[in-house]
């Protein structure tokens, strides 16, 4: 259970760091959800 914690902390200051900010954390998902989303469009076109 301590390493588990342990990993989840670091995954988090991992992440924090990267983006520098929670900011720039939410702006780095929507970037991710717009792929996504225009990924799921391009497939629906097709169809």
């Amino acid at each position: 259970m301590r390493k588990l914690m342990a990993l989840c902390a670091l995954a988090g200051v991992v992440l924090v760091t990267g983006c520098n900010t929670m900011a720039g954390a939410g702006k780095d998902i929507e970037k991710g959800g717009e792929k996504v989303q225009g990924a799921a469009e391009s497939v629906k076109q097709k169809m």
